[in-house]
This record gives structure tokens, sequence and C-alpha cells, in this order.
């Protein structure tokens, strides 16, 4: 069951061979196919770092966008030119740790005979950011999940284990990546969760602030109720 991890960065420089020597030892461990860093925009040399790190990792590919299109349209288009069905994503910056996707994966193996179609999604243990990006993601997070009751704590955690198909079906929208489990499971794929780490953030800094959050984080979860109510129905059809 070879794996396809799906890394969005934009501006992130400092943070790539760090991340990629993680992966590199991860890949000693579990079946990592390949590794997509899909470049979105990036202005401070991230797409040249990328380029002269594939002579040291083979299983590094590099996917970029002529101007910054956001970290779902990033998402998308390296699930999309994956070349493996099994998916694996997490963030650049450096804060989630690629360790980590053992764990996910193992519970994906175990939950998979039960469950299939199934998303194992990773949900922070300790957020190791500033008091207001911890006090706007909880927040955000409550809200969202009293909102769309997807059993799902901490959306905004990156680290995810999926199928390439079951991803492909979603409806695409910007920040899609935010509603994830809902949006999976709207389409019947079982959610598993798995408690993992968060780092503090080494390098760079965030893209997101707090009102960025809240005001499109608001429309779109509007749109993603709209969308709940909508799903393919839940019946048995029986040739007579």
């Amino acid at each position: 069951m070879m794996m396809s991890i799906v890394i969005p960065v934009k501006n992130e420089r400092e943070n790539i061979a760090p991340l990629l020597s993680e992966l590199a030892a991860l890949a000693e461990k579990i079946p990592v196919g390949e590794v997509l860093y899909i470049d979105d925009g990036s202005t401070d040399g991230t797409l040249d770092m990328l380029k002269d790190l594939r002579a040291k990792h083979s299983f590094l590919r590099v996917i970029s966008h002529d101007r910054s299109a956001g970290q779902s349209a990033a998402l998308w288009t390296g699930v999309r030119a994956a070349g493996n069905d099994l998916i694996a994503t997490l963030d650049g910056d450096g804060q989630n740790a690629p360790a980590d996707i053992e764990m996910l994966y193992a519970r994906y193996k175990s939950e998979l005979p039960r469950n299939a179609p199934l998303m194992v999604a990773g949900q922070r243990m300790k957020r190791r950011d500033n008091a207001v990006r911890r006090i706007s993601s909880r927040l955000a997070n409550g809200i969202r999940s009293f909102a769309l009751k997807d059993g799902t704590r901490d959306t905004g955690c990156s680290l995810k284990i999926f199928r390439r198909q079951d991803y492909l079906k979603l409806p695409y929208f910007d920040h899609m990546h935010r509603f994830l489990p809902a949006l999976m499971a709207r389409q019947g794929v079982a959610i598993a969760h798995v408690g993992v780490s968060h780092r503090s953030r080494a390098h760079g800094a965030s893209k997101y602030g707090f009102w960025d959050r809240l005001w499109v984080g608001i429309s779109d979860l509007l749109g993603v109720m709209w969308l709940q109510r909508r799903a393919y129905p839940s019946v048995v059809a029986l040739e007579e």
C-alpha cells in the first residue's frame, strides 16, 4: 500500500530541508513512494530550494503554481498529480511531525477491514502557537464541530490519510481543506481520529490571521452546511 505525501507550501524556504530529512527517515519505516511539494507562488526562493534538493532525495517531486492560489488549490493539485492511491497530507511549516504519519498509517491499516472507504485524521493534542492563534482556533473549531456534527475536534490539523479516489470525488471550493472530515463523511467515508503532536514554528510566519479565518470561515461553513443537507440519499435500491 504505497503512499504519496502531499505538502502545499508558500514561502517556507528555511523549513524545506529539515522536513525532507525527517520524511526520508519516515520512508525507511513505512511505504512512502513519493513526496510531492506544491509551491504556491512563493517569492522567497522556496521553489529553487526544492529543485536543488531533488538531487539528494529521489522520492521528491516538485510542482509549482505560476501564482498563489491558496492552500486548497495547492492540495488539489498535489492529490491529482499523485502516483499512489493512498495519500498523506501535512503542512510544510515544520509544525506537523512527519513521524506521526506512522501512527496514522497504523490506524488506517487496523481500521480498514471494518471501514472502507476511510480517512484517518490527526488531532493536535497540545498547540504550540501563540495565545491569539490558540483561542481563535479553539473558537473556530468549536463552532465548526457544533454546526457540522462531523465528530472532529481539530479540522485545522493537516495530518490526514485518505484514498485519492475519495478526495477527487469531493466538491472543490477555495478553503475546502478546512472541512475535509465533514466533506468526506458526506459521501460515506468513515472518519477515525488519532492524537498527534504539534511543534513550535522554527522559521517563517503564519500565512493566516484571526480575521482571515473568521470571516472566510463563516461563509464557508454555511456553504458546507448547505452541501450536507443535499448529500446523496442513504437509501437501498432493490431490483424487483
